[in-house]
């Protein structure tokens, strides 16, 4: 078989499966583990796919720059963004992550609404900027120009006197084994601070996230206390989902 066509069925198996094994893809092919390993390699630098201990599971298209995330399954993302919006209540703080639905959930805010919003997002905050009834606190930093966002030391140090209701988390990858993930070191650094000061942690899961997996791991699946995602979200995935205790919102 012909390395395009092997790597081809890889891929395919991908889609199926969710993940691959190198061991049972070189028995499959009747190929060496090294060579399964350099396919995997080789797809791995092209995006494709990513690539972790013993296989790959499916590259997360979301860990492109900002301005090309905003093109990605915009209309889906409002209605995420809706039912995220939904779970926030008056007198409450929450933290908003970075990234494109959370700026759609800003949008989705009642202008009336008295809170507090903890964002480490200059769009964020400046999105914020019509509701005049919410007290904005915005974390500093070093700015991560790829999401817009602050992290590294100053950022965590700020973080230990903070304390909400609710953290609306961004990811680029969910995956049931993988656990959640995204692009960046000190973003997933970032991500696991802000979840451990909230009483609950919702994370925003728009389809091109659910079942893949990026660099940089950010926790375990049972990180998040719910999970707000498309309808038509796998059946089996949600039913997965409930089993681990975790609340599943279908937008």
């Amino acid at each position: 078989m012909l390395t395009s066509h092997r790597k081809r069925e890889i891929l395919d198996t991908l889609t199926c499966d969710g993940q691959v094994i190198a061991k049972v893809l070189s028995e499959r092919f009747a190929v060496s583990e090294d060579t399964i390993r350099r396919d995997l390699r080789e797809m791995a630098a092209e995006g494709l796919l990513q690539r972790v201990h013993g296989g790959a599971l499916p590259a997360s298209p979301a860990v492109a720059d900002l301005s090309i995330r905003e093109t990605l399954s915009s209309p889906a993302k409002q209605r995420i963004a809706y039912a995220a919006a939904q779970l926030v209540g008056p007198g409450q703080t929450i933290i908003l992550d970075g990234g494109t639905t959370a700026i759609q959930l800003v949008r989705c805010l009642p202008k009336a609404l008295t809170a507090t919003v903890v964002t480490h997002s200059p769009n964020v905050a400046v999105a914020l900027a019509e509701h005049h009834n919410i007290e904005v606190i915005l974390i500093g930093g070093r700015l991560f120009r790829h999401s817009m966002v602050t992290v590294g030391t100053a950022a965590l140090d700020a973080l230990r006197h903070i304390r909400a209701d609710i953290f609306f988390m961004g990811v680029t990858g969910v995956h049931l084994r993988a656990g959640l993930s995204t692009g960046d070191l000190e973003e997933a650094y970032m991500k696991r601070a802000l979840s451990e000061q909230a009483a609950e942690t919702v994370v925003l899961a728009s389809t091109e996230k659910i079942n893949t997996a990026s660099r940089f791991k950010i926790g375990d699946i049972g990180l998040a206390n719910s999970i707000v995602a498309e309808r038509g979200t796998s059946a089996a995935f949600v039913a997965e989902l409930e089993r681990l205790g975790i609340a599943v919102v279908l937008a």
